[in-house]
């Protein structure tokens, strides 16, 4: 049997290091999130502090400063607004030694995962060698190493694939999302010219009616490349558009009640159409995100058996 005693004292410090490296990356998300809330508060603040001067300057030197001298309460009142521009001016400079402190921090943590540089690296590096070292040695834990790892293999493709897919299938819905407000905006002007909107009514619907078939051509594009996607991940779909009706010679020597009405069923036909597509993307985006959430649990219980049989 092969002596591994070497390289698992390796791997129980590296570990420690790969742990240490995790928790300061966890505590740089929330220094970087502390220092964007603070600095947003020293720029409010800033502003707050720039209109309380602006309001002891207006009455120390402007009309506001005259009339309130009038009427006996210059004074006070000038007392009153430096009292609130100090009381803001004091905010302002703790808030600006929060945001010094939080960058020292920044910095402190910075220089450590520096320090620790590619930790994570060189433990991957050392279980796979300790995985080689067992498949060689006949170690009855290599064989379920090397099985592992084939299964590691095909979740990490199906992760990927799925994310492609969900990638996709949220620019779609995007894009379907959008040919659906020209559509309504075209069924509102389209209520308006059947209650004689007339002419201006006719030319909003026929300009909202063109956006639609623009924006169409490109959520079609968008559900072309969803398709081929899915495809990767074993969905067979081909989700087609309705055509967006941008006939006008009807409305040229036939516009009357009628033809409004039809115009306006048209609109609604299509706008339907287009709903049921963007609920079907709707859909199968939610399956895939929940297919990932499964495989994502799968690759976590696989690989904490491969550290359970790697472990020192």
């Amino acid at each position: 049997m092969t002596d591994f005693a070497g390289i698992d004292e390796q791997l129980l410090v590296t570990k420690e290091r790969v742990r240490r490296f995790d928790h300061l990356t966890r505590q740089r998300g929330a220094v970087t999130g502390q220092l964007s809330q603070v600095r947003q508060a020293v720029a409010d603040l800033h502003s707050r502090l720039a209109e309380e001067e602006n309001d002891v300057t207006r009455l120390e030197n402007g009309i506001a400063g005259f009339l309130a001298k009038l009427v006996g309460s210059k004074e006070e009142r000038l007392t009153q607004e430096r009292a609130e521009a100090e009381a803001v001016r004091q905010r302002l400079d703790g808030q600006r030694a929060r945001v010094s402190s939080l960058e020292a921090d920044l910095a402190a943590i910075d220089g450590e995962l520096a320090r620790l540089g590619t930790v994570r690296d060189e433990y991957a590096r050392l279980l796979a060698e300790k995985e080689r070292l067992l498949i060689d040695s006949g170690d009855p834990r290599g064989r379920e190493l090397a099985d592992l790892a084939e299964r590691l293999g095909d979740r990490a493709a199906d992760l990927r694939e799925h994310d492609e897919a969900h990638k996709a299938g949220v620019v779609a819905g995007r894009e379907l999302a959008y040919v659906l407000d020209r559509l309504g905006s075209a069924r509102g002007a389209s209520q308006w010219d059947m209650l004689g909107g007339g002419y201006m009514a006719d030319a909003v619907e026929r300009r909202r009616l063109e956006e639609a078939d623009q924006a169409a051509w490109q959520a079609q594009r968008a559900l072309d490349v969803f398709s081929r996607e899915l495809a990767d991940i074993g969905v067979a779909a081909s989700p087609r558009l309705p055509e967006v009706d941008t006939r006008w010679f009807v409305d040229t020597f036939f516009d009357n009640i009628i033809t409004d009405v039809l115009k306006h069923q048209r609109i609604n036909g299509t706008r339907d159409a287009v709903a049921e597509v963007a609920q079907w993307a709707g859909a199968t985006v939610e399956a895939i995100a929940r297919r990932s959430a499964e495989l994502a649990a799968e690759r976590t219980a696989l690989l904490a058996r491969r550290d359970e049989l790697l472990a020192p």
